[in-house]
């Protein structure tokens, strides 16, 4: 397996599941944007990182291209 890690700034709403399945979005700012072999992305954010959500590729591509995730490397 191989794992790619990309530093990365939240410039707009990106919107994942949270808590009980209802709509969260990862606030505005820095974060790391990890991702398994092409199918899994996990972005993590807060302070120690301890904050993250897991997002489809799809979804990690419909940010980038919106402007809303700008990966930095």
């Amino acid at each position: 397996m191989t794992y790619t890690t990309r530093s990365a700034r939240i410039t707009g709403p990106v919107h994942y599941l949270g808590e009980g399945g209802r709509d969260a979005t990862i606030p505005l700012g820095p974060c790391v944007v990890e991702q398994l072999d092409g199918r899994s992305v996990d972005i993590f954010w807060g302070d120690s990182g301890d904050e993250t959500a897991a997002l489809s590729f799809e979804a990690i591509q419909v940010a980038e291209d919106s402007g809303n995730l700008v990966v930095l490397d």
